[in-house]
């Protein structure tokens, strides 16, 4: 069934692949009729780059990756392994990867310790939603922070509880035993899903807290997005806690959460792009990783989040593949932001992503800059 889940996964990265190759290729061949300024162009350079990271933003980022290879700079060799942010982490950390891609930020003592200059580029928004396997079921559920919170406590046990019911009047709700899923990986997908369950819930916080990983009181573990998906998917009763993205390949329905002002929205684009609306990047270039959960905004999606790719700031030693990296980084931010609507990602906000190219800017080998192209 896992299989199956990805099979669905790689097929809407096809479809979205086709109609973003003629867009991309025609933005890469386009040339001013009437000025001589110099657009940005990436360079054509051979290199052989290497990732590893976070499943939550997998689907754009091998989209993003076959059209910039194919396309745009075909003498690039780049791959991205999803694998969890965690590990994501630890591969880049131990220099086994040129970048990384995290939900979640490395720990500041990590960063202290391990990988001073480590930088979190903002990538792409995303929602984290629940999935449930209820086939009776044809309307989207509600989820009130209550529930959510009792359910992955334990303290809600059967999908015909009184609590769920409240929260969805006219739904003959299943006496059946709900089944809980988690992520037995180090996971950014579960430090969002954490973070917000301990932002609305004080004894969550006090007694499970907020990661990576964190000691979950009942259910049954998976790994990767797709692992949710799949067990979710072959276990009636089950819910569980993916990506957008995963959600919309495997055929889920996309519920509704109340949020902080009381509503219940959907993780649509503009409820996702809503839980970033407070939010302001700070001066720090290397402190641009930040928390959106639970967001004030009337129509924000409560359970958002920033991914981001981790990149060295001054430790990389061959000018060749930074230069290749950031490049490729630059387009995705530029040219390949239009990629992330088609799969369920939001674009970062322009505070965010000029916040991330300037980041990007600073990135130097042996004190040179291997990239100059303009924040706009």
């Amino acid at each position: 069934m896992r299989a199956s889940v990805s099979r669905i996964v790689l097929a809407v990265i096809a479809l979205v692949m086709v109609a973003s190759v003629v867009v991309y290729s025609k933005t890469a061949v386009a040339a001013p009729a009437t000025t001589t300024t110099v657009e940005w162009a990436p360079r054509q350079l051979t290199a052989t780059l290497k990732g590893s990271g976070a499943s939550f933003p997998n689907p754009l980022y091998q989209v993003l990756i076959s059209v910039y290879t194919k396309n745009i700079v075909p003498g690039l060799t780049l791959s991205y392994q999803s694998v969890g942010s965690g590990q994501g982490q630890k591969d880049f950390i131990a220099y086994l990867t040129d970048f990384g891609g995290s939900d979640s930020a490395v720990s500041s003592n990590t960063v202290r310790t391990q990988a001073p200059d480590a930088l979190h580029l903002p990538m792409v928004l995303g929602g984290v939603l629940p999935i449930y396997n209820l086939p009776t079921i044809k309307t989207p559920l509600r989820f009130t922070p209550e529930m959510l919170v009792g359910i992955y406590k334990g303290a809600i046990k059967k999908w015909n509880d009184p609590r769920i019911a409240a929260a969805n009047p006219g739904v003959k709700l299943p006496k059946s035993d709900i089944t809980v899923v988690y992520r037995s990986d180090s996971s950014g997908t579960t430090s969002i899903w954490t973070d917000y369950l301990s932002k609305v819930s004080g004894t969550w916080k006090s007694e499970i807290g907020a990661g990576s990983t964190v000691k979950w009181p009942v259910g049954i573990g998976a790994p990767g997005n797709a692992g949710v998906s799949s067990a979710v998917q072959k276990t009636e009763g089950a819910i569980g806690y993916v990506e957008v993205a995963y959600a919309l390949g495997g055929g889920f329905t996309l519920p509704y959460v109340q949020n902080a002002a009381g509503n219940f929205v959907q993780p649509v684009l503009a409820n996702v792009s809503a839980a970033a609306a407070a939010a302001v990047p700070s001066t720090d270039l290397s402190k641009l990783a930040v928390s959106i959960t639970n967001g004030s905004d009337a129509q924000a999606y409560p359970i958002a989040g920033f991914t981001y790719i981790l990149v060295r700031q001054s430790t990389y030693t061959d000018v060749n593949k930074a230069q290749a990296l950031s490049d490729f980084l630059y387009w995705s931010l530029t040219e390949g932001q239009g990629a992330s609507n088609r799969l369920g990602y939001a674009p970062l906000p322009e505070n965010f992503r000029k916040a991330s190219m300037a980041a990007l800017m600073s990135v130097r080998v042996k004190g040179q800059p291997v990239l100059d192209a303009p924040i706009k």
